[in-house]
């Protein structure tokens, strides 16, 4: 089995995460080291700081009136609660049977009280199905309801050009132009659609270790390892990579499927504060100076598990102040680039390039295809002996389905244009395009008084709603005037802090942004949702905290 800790030249650390815990020269147990190693710079360039995340609190009175509102929705939902009871409304949700009310029940009353009394009241926000390809506009299909949003028809309408604000299409390779798509049309030929087979049986396509070693070559890192599905790439691989004895520390605002994965693997998970170096060292120290609980044995691993960029704030992850943390404990980093790889960065290779930290100081590189790419699955990336480890342990490398030959060439084709190697720049000015309508975007809201969290440099742009009347009556207004939007409330967000989150495109033409921005500003005044009391960001203290962490030189 391979090492789990090699040392390498430059001043790097080489982690090889597996299950055997060997002790070498350089590293012994956990968080102890025979030698101390300096952060090297590599080959790139020094680590920066770039922009900072913006968490502007709301006025003390939005806060008192969400949680009011919720509360009153919350008694209404109990009223009609009770006129179901005595049959005066009908009832419209699954429920048990005269017969079994003697067995273990099947349906929990109470645990239905949200969906049932609250989410019903504003479901035509969501689900929305639409016809068309899903680029920066999109055809949707009208539905209507006659039972206040239990069930709904289709009218036969379609509702045309809607600008889509809301999907993860950052690049615009969620497109139908058939010159663009001449290769995947020539491979779904070749190769048809379905591989039928795992890899490791007799789904193994040439086209597949094409794209391992063209994303290996993007990231610029040793090997690579494709999967066919994006959450499960996180689900699927925690567990093989860390199990019983080794901790997890997690940022409290991670993905669910690395909240999965981490509870799947049967390690010690404790969660850090938001980007709050100080919570973390604090973690990290009494990890390494307490070892496990009553045993007191040291942790046979200790990984770190964050996200480039943070889906529902907006926030990027403060790398290089972690990795100096990383280094400094002898912890392994695990990077979630689902949102920020091919959106982040002068040349879209996502946060590291963004901060100008050097990859091999990044032990897992994790990113998905279905976001910039405009496709479908994901990928772990880092050194030969982590990915050759993979290809055996890994359950979504054992035992699911090879990625489909046509989505497997758009997501090369894509690559090829983001590096720039099919021979014109058009992948470099959709990179510095999606740049431009951000800040262009996020600007423009700050002027109008709205607040809105997250980096500048994010394209996932969260704008603050809180109430909840408020949250379903901007959804509906913008649908209105052909604006598509996401919203999101409680409990995906904390009860207090409901949302619409926009997702910006390299697709957006500006004449789109200001149609959307001109609606938003008449909106915003309507409802009465322009909180800020300032125009320039302003920090959340418990989400954003200044630390003196910085890489050596």
């Amino acid at each position: 089995m391979a090492r789990t800790a090699d040392l390498a030249q430059n001043g790097h650390v080489r982690h090889v995460l597996n299950q055997d815990n060997v002790r070498n020269t350089a590293t012994t147990k956990n968080g102890y080291h025979n030698k101390i190693l300096r952060n090297g710079t590599g080959a790139g360039p020094l680590p920066r700081r770039k922009g900072e995340d913006s968490f502007e609190q709301a006025p003390m009175h939005v806060a008192v009136l969400t949680y009011i509102g919720f509360g009153i929705v919350t008694l209404f939902g109990y009223f009609r609660d009770f006129l179901r009871a005595v049959r005066l409304e009908k009832c419209h949700v699954a429920q048990e049977r005269d017969e079994q009310k003697d067995f273990v029940p099947l349906y929990q009353d109470f645990e239905n009280f949200y969906t049932r009394n609250l989410y019903m009241r504003v479901r035509d926000s969501w689900n929305r199905p639409i016809c068309s390809v899903p680029g920066p506009v999109f055809d949707l299909m009208e539905r209507v309801t006659d039972d206040y949003n239990w069930t709904y028809r289709l009218t036969g309408r379609t509702i045309k050009n809607v600008i889509n604000m809301g999907s993860y299409n950052y690049l615009g390779f969620a497109e139908n132009n058939a010159d663009f798509l001449r290769t995947v049309a020539d491979k779904t030929s070749e190769y048809g659609v379905g591989v039928c087979s795992t890899r490791q049986e007799l789904g193994n396509l040439s086209i597949h270790e094409e794209l391992e070693k063209l994303v290996a070559e993007f990231l610029g890192v040793e090997s690579a390892l494709t999967f066919g599905m994006g959450f499960a790439t996180n689900s699927m691989n925690i567990p093989a990579l860390v199990g019983k004895g080794c901790l997890i520390l997690s940022d409290e605002l991670n993905h669910a499927s690395l909240v999965l994965g981490a509870r799947l693997s049967g390690a010690m998970i404790r969660v850090f504060k938001h980007n709050n170096m100080q919570s973390l060292e604090k973690l990290l120290k009494e990890a390494v100076s307490s070892g496990q609980p009553r045993t007191h044995r040291p942790w046979k691993k200790i990984l770190i598990l964050v996200e480039g960029v943070y889906s529902m704030e907006g926030s990027l992850v403060r790398l290089p102040e972690i990795v100096a943390l990383k280094k400094k404990y002898k912890a392994y980093l695990y990077l979630d680039e689902a949102h920020s790889i091919g959106a982040v960065g002068p040349t879209g290779r996502g946060v590291f390039e963004h901060f100008g930290i050097n990859p091999l100081d990044v032990d897992v590189h994790m990113g998905t295809f279905t976001k910039s790419f405009g496709a479908a699955g994901g990928y772990i990336a880092g050194r030969k002996e982590l990915v050759d480890y993979l290809r055996t342990y890994s359950h979504s490398a054992v035992y699911s389905s090879a990625m489909s030959p046509p989505i497997t060439e758009q997501i090369i084709r894509a690559m090829k244009c983001i590096m720039g190697t099919d021979g014109t720049k058009e992948g470099f000015n959709r990179v510095r395009r999606l740049g431009e309508n951000t800040r262009y975007f996020r600007s423009r809201l700050q002027e109008m008084g709205f607040i809105i969290y997250g980096n500048r440099d994010s394209p996932v742009v969260p704008l603050l709603l809180y109430l909840p009347g408020k949250v379903v009556a901007f959804s509906r207004t913008l649908l209105a005037q052909n604006i598509g939007v996401v919203v999101v409330g409680f409990p995906a967000t904390p009860i207090t802090e409901a949302r619409a989150r926009f997702c910006v495109s390299a697709a957006h033409t500006r004449p789109m942004l200001d149609k959307v921005l001109k609606a938003l500003d008449e909106t915003g005044d309507l409802l009465r949702v322009k909180f800020s009391r300032r125009r320039p960001s302003s920090a959340r203290p418990e989400l954003r905290e200044e630390t003196d962490y910085e890489p050596d030189g």
